[in-house]
């Protein structure tokens, strides 16, 4: 979320019509269309998405500032000289949770990365037998809570002081608390 994302169109020949078409798992699909012979782009899609020619490369569909909205196939048919071409992407995108650490009422540690997708793992130091809980949002994030619960081998560990480690294919975090 928020990067920008460019997508290439395997350049095989000289172009006579390009189409990217986008088609996201919510909401409606959008276009772009290039005609070389009329050096004109047709296009229904947001400010953000746009045609990138340069010379001598392959042409690419640019996401900038990418969105849940996004995510989902973009087709490239390419009509050249050599024939016509189609390459799809499906764009799967990453949202970073938001981590926190506190202590609860009880004095137990509370860890939770807030709304990310997919949702992160959540883990503790010492080792907990706790378990995660998941709450959905609407818009395809998910947030994930995490109370320690000591066991036995924690209880001889002499240090009160925890460490919640949260991973995610946007990145780790961890952080170490004493409630």
């Amino acid at each position: 979320v928020g990067n920008s994302s460019v997508l290439t169109c395997p350049l095989k020949g000289t172009i006579t019509m390009l189409t990217w078409t986008t088609t996201p798992k919510v909401g409606g699909p959008c276009s772009l269309v290039y005609r070389a012979d009329m050096n004109l782009t047709e296009r229904n899609c947001s400010d953000n998405i746009n045609l990138i020619f340069r010379p001598g490369l392959a042409p690419a569909l640019e996401i900038r500032q990418v969105g849940i909205v996004q995510e989902g196939n973009h087709t490239c048919e390419m009509a050249s000289t050599e024939g016509v071409f189609h390459t799809t992407y499906h764009l799967t995108v990453l949202v970073p949770p938001r981590p926190s650490l506190y202590c609860d009422e009880q004095g137990s540690p509370v860890c939770e990365a807030a709304a990310g997708k997919p949702p992160a793992q959540l883990s503790w130091v010492p080792e907990s037998s706790s378990t995660a809980e998941e709450k959905g949002h609407n818009n395809g994030r998910v947030t994930v809570l995490s109370r320690f619960t000591a066991n036995s081998t924690s209880m001889t560990n002499m240090t009160n002081v925890t460490t919640c480690m949260v991973s995610h294919p946007a990145g780790n975090w961890s952080q170490s608390i004493a409630c």
